[in-house]
């Protein structure tokens, strides 16, 4: 019997935060819209453009955190969570207990 405390906890944490960063970019979009200011110019702080960039990226990290939570909860349901995807040897319940996502043994992470 595995514990899904942590893939429950690891799916709900990636959605707040594509929550709150899809909010975010939303507010910057807004304000990007409403602003005539040259912020590219602007000597007080990082530029919209800047701030966009940054945010997508963790949106987008936020998303590979979230298809990674899906792909475990896809492993519990088949009956191959816990096993390497590329060797097939078990995962050390360690590894789970911190990466809770993981596909692969630490040797063949460490291949990747």
């Amino acid at each position: 019997m595995i514990d899904s405390a942590p893939l429950h906890r690891a799916r709900a944490e990636a959605e707040a935060d594509i929550r709150e960063l899809t909010a975010a970019m939303e507010s910057l979009r807004t304000t990007r819209e409403s602003s005539s200011d040259d912020d590219e110019h602007d000597p007080e702080g990082p530029t919209l453009s800047s701030e966009w960039s940054r945010i997508r990226g963790l949106l987008t990290a936020a998303e590979n955190r979230l298809a990674d939570a899906e792909a475990a909860w896809a492993r519990v349901a088949d009956g191959t969570y816990g096993t390497c995807l590329r060797c097939g040897s078990a995962i050390p319940p360690g590894r789970l207990e911190v990466r809770p996502t993981a596909a692969y043994c630490v040797a063949c992470a460490s291949l990747r």
